[in-house]
C-alpha cells in the first residue's frame, strides 16, 4: 500500500482528490492538510511513502514545503497556474513530479505509482513552456531585494540586511518595477516569485 499525505488549501478539491485516490486499490491517503506548514508536520508525523502538495498554499507554499521534507519523502506538486520559472524552482527543491490540476485522478494515481517506484514526472506542456520561456530581465541585486520585499521587508529593514543605503534600495526596486511594468515593489516581488526567479 502506498501511503499518501495530501495538502491543498481548497477543501472541496482536497476532499474530492482524497476520495478518488482512496478508491485506488494500492493507494491510501493517511493525512489531509490545508496549508504547507501542516503538510510538513503531517509528513513528519505519518512518514508516508509519497506527498502530494498544491503549489499555492498559505503560510508555506508547496515548493517550500517540498524543500523542507524532500529528503524524507518524494513530493509531487499539483498546480492550477504553472509558470516555467516555478518549475525550475520546484526542481531545485527536489520535487519528483509536477502536474496541472486538470490531470485526471486515474492519471495522477499512475504518476504517484511511478514516482513511488523511483521515477519522475513533469507535465509535457509545462516542460515545453519552460524550455521556450524568456530570460529573467532583472539583475541579481534586484532579485535579492525583491526576495526581501516578498518576505515583508520594509525599505529600512532591507537596507540594513543588505548593507545598502535606503535610497539605493529604492533605486534598485524602482528599476525592477520599471523592467516588469508594475506600479509597486510588492507587485514586482509577486511577479518575480510567480515567474520562479526568486
Amino acid at each position: 500500500m502506498i501511503r499518501v499525505v495530501l495538502a491543498d488549501d481548497e477543501d472541496l478539491i482536497r476532499g474530492a482528490l482524497a476520495a478518488l485516490l482512496d478508491l485506488e486499490p494500492d493507494l491510501s491517503v493517511v493525512a489531509q492538510c490545508s496549508n504547507g506548514a501542516e503538510a510538513v508536520r503531517a509528513v513528519r508525523e505519518h512518514a508516508p511513502d509519497i506527498a502530494v502538495f498544491d503549489l499555492e498554499m498559505p503560510e508555506v507554499d508547496g515548493v517550500q514545503a517540498a524543500r523542507e521534507v524532500g529528503a524524507e519523502v518524494p513530493v509531487v506538486l499539483v498546480t492550477r497556474h504553472a509558470r516555467p520559472g516555478v518549475l525550475k524552482r520546484a526542481l531545485e527543491a527536489g520535487i519528483r513530479g509536477f502536474v496541472p490540476k486538470t490531470t485526471p485522478a486515474s492519471r495522477l494515481a499512475a504518476i504517484l505509482r511511478d514516482v513511488h517506484d523511483g521515477g519522475r514526472y513533469i507535465d509535457p506542456e509545462i516542460a515545453a513552456s519552460a524550455l521556450t520561456s524568456g530570460a529573467c530581465p532583472l539583475t541579481d541585486r534586484e532579485l535579492e531585494l525583491l526576495a526581501h520585499t516578498l518576505q515583508g521587508g520594509t525599505i529600512a529593514t532591507i537596507a540594513t540586511a543588505v548593507h545598502l543605503a535606503p535610497g539605493t534600495v529604492r533605486n534598485y526596486l524602482s528599476s525592477a518595477m520599471t523592467k516588469l511594468g508594475v506600479a509597486t515593489r510588492h507587485e514586482a516581488a509577486r511577479r518575480a516569485w510567480q515567474e520562479g526567479w526568486i
